[in-house]
């Protein structure tokens, strides 16, 4: 009630500022140690939530996704607000401004964001020293991507110093490359691009390792990403990121902003993507697009998804979310005969 009332007021400001604001908060909240008081209110403990993946523990399915920790400065508050993971990122080797401004945009009519913001972050050795001396309440993965300055054929070893960097400090890692907002990014989702990467980071060790995919590949070509998984034996698989396309359906007046569409209106094709993946591959899957509620939550989870993540619901739904999504999880195990998320996963395959 408290979040419905102050958003026409933060929602009368820019989108980025509101964000950095809300960080600044939040890790001012963390450095005090009053995370915990953040967990006492929202957390929502059952043990039919519990998953475990990659030799890991996460507390419940829902995590946080990749860009909006850029740069680690609030895991265990975001944690706080009963989030079972978060996903920080994207990190690149160097630190870096990102797009100009404007770059991020509210469209409320759809319940949906763009952003362009261009991989902006403190780089992987603030970043990786300040997670190092977090300790985390919650798993926390890395999103690696792709220095802009950096050319294409020399990604492997920018991949490679990013996760070194934060090797000690992370608790699984994600190859972005499927953001929309650096040029030729996605260029290295083709076959032997991808491979250059992997094959840089396996030989170094990294792991728990992932990929996440853009949900404007084709399906032939999320079918040879899914085979390239299982060559280089990766952890799992995320699906999907943002969007560079624009449904019909959406009203809002910042529909034609270049960048990636997240929210609402990808929420269906993420979960058509999460089900295909999942149909293809014996490799967890993290689901994430246009997750708001329990609904959609559980849709994603009854497709194959072993943890979902969101970002803009967050935005729209405050921060009680990752509790009413938890709430409502609980009670569709519960209604359907689950004893265990982990039942429910894949359910509808």
């Amino acid at each position: 009630m408290l979040y419905d009332a102050v958003k026409p007021l933060l929602f009368s400001m820019a989108p980025e500022r509101v964000h950095e604001t809300a960080i600044a908060g939040l890790h001012l909240t963390q450095q005090l140690g009053l995370a915990r008081l953040l967990h006492a209110r929202y957390e929502v403990t059952d043990q039919r939530l519990e998953t475990e993946l990659f030799g890991l523990r996460f507390p419940n399915p829902v995590g946080v996704a990749a860009g909006f920790d850029k740069n680690a400065k609030a895991p265990n508050a975001l944690a706080g607000f009963g989030f079972g993971h978060v996903e920080i990122g994207g990190v690149t080797a160097e630190g870096q401004l990102g797009n100009p401004a404007p770059r991020l945009f509210r469209l409320p009519e759809d319940d949906a964001l763009i952003n362009r913001l261009g991989f902006n972050n403190d780089g992987a050795d603030r970043i990786g020293a300040r997670l190092a001396d977090t300790d985390q309440t919650v798993p926390v993965g890395v999103n690696i991507g792709k220095s802009k300055r950096t050319p294409l054929d020399h990604a492997p070893a920018d991949y490679e110093y990013t996760y070194e960097r934060l090797a000690e400090a992370g608790d699984y890692f994600v190859v972005n490359v499927s953001s929309p907002n650096t040029p030729g990014l996605r260029t290295l989702q083709q076959g032997e691009q991808l491979r250059g990467i992997l094959r840089r980071l396996t030989a170094v060790g990294a792991g728990p390792l992932l990929v996440k995919l853009s949900p404007d590949l084709s399906l032939a070509a999320v079918d040879e990403l899914v085979e390239i998984a299982a060559e280089f034996d990766l952890d799992g698989i995320i699906a999907t990121n943002t969007t560079t396309e624009r449904p019909e359906s959406l009203a809002a007046q910042s529909r034609q902003e270049t960048g990636g569409l997240s929210g609402e209106p990808i929420e269906s094709r993420a979960t058509e993507m999460v089900r295909h993946v999942a149909g293809q591959t014996e490799l967890p899957v993290i689901g994430v697009g246009g997750v708001s509620d329990a609904e959609g939550a559980y849709a994603k989870i009854r497709a194959g998804a072993s943890l979902v993540q969101l970002y803009t619901a967050f935005v729209y739904e405050g921060p009680r979310v990752a509790q009413q999504i938890n709430k409502g999880l609980l009670d569709r195990l519960e209604r359907d005969g689950f004893e265990s998320i982990a039942e429910a996963v894949g359910a509808d395959l």
